[in-house]
């Protein structure tokens, strides 16, 4: 890793961060980079001590290796998703870079994805960036002064992040949240795979990572994810959402 950079001020620092890496000395490293950039950090040396963690914490972000021992990140995240919690924002480390690595991290929930070796600062912005998503502040989406948006029995008011159908609240991980932001933000305008990318605050990550997000968010907000009556694909053009009732 490289030389560390100078903190910047942030409405993120103090954030508690649940760091989980089986290689001792870059958990180490990672701990006292995040530590001098603001945050509150807690440790794991593979998914069990994770577990164990989540039990008694409730962390704001959790960086997660992706190769370890036993349960990998991907099950893990995968697990937490399906029966945990689907709301804990995920950014998985890994030394696989490649485009399929990248989608199976996205098809198992993680919102963001770092290959090793990086540079530590850029793990700080992406962890800000994260956590900003998370409280439904999407990068690099327009700041307009978005109504809530009608979604058959449901409703999601883009200033609060929130779902909410009669039975309540339906729980979204932030970067779902991020993708309704964006698309509810400019209802019945085409967004391009581009434009929600930046959005997603996604680095190049192809138009199979964007599918598989856009894929999850329909399975929410979808009475049938296979025939859908509000997020629409728009063939060569990106997606669309049409509220109504």
């Amino acid at each position: 890793m490289s030389a560390s950079q100078p903190a910047a001020p942030d409405g993120t620092l103090n954030a508690h961060v649940l760091v989980v890496d089986d290689d001792e000395r870059l958990r180490r490293l990672l701990v006292r980079y995040l530590t001098d950039h603001g945050f509150r950090v807690t440790a794991a040396a593979d998914a069990a001590e994770a577990r164990a963690s989540l039990r008694s914490l409730r962390p704001d972000l959790m960086i997660l290796d992706v190769t370890m021992p036993g349960e990998t990140g991907l099950e893990l995240v995968d697990d937490l998703r399906r029966r945990g919690d689907p709301e804990l924002p995920v950014l998985l480390l890994t030394a696989r870079g490649a485009p399929e690595d990248r989608i199976a991290g996205f098809e198992a929930g993680a919102d963001d994805y770092l290959g090793k070796p990086f540079d530590p600062y850029e793990l700080v912005l992406r962890a800000r960036a994260l956590l900003r998503r998370a409280g439904a502040v999407a990068p690099g989406a327009a700041t307009v002064d978005a109504g809530p948006v009608r979604l058959g029995d449901a409703e999601f008011d883009p200033a609060r992040g929130e779902l909410r159908n009669a039975l309540g609240p339906i729980r979204l991980t932030g970067g779902e949240i991020a993708l309704l932001t964006a698309l509810a933000q400019k209802p019945n305008e085409i967004l391009s795979r581009e434009e929600i990318a930046e959005a997603l605050g996604m680095e190049e990550p192809g138009e199979r990572a964007i599918d598989v997000q856009v894929t999850r968010l329909r399975r929410k907000i979808e009475r049938d994810s296979r025939e859908p009556r509000f997020l629409h694909t728009v063939r060569g053009r990106g997606y669309v959402l049409k509220p109504g009732i």
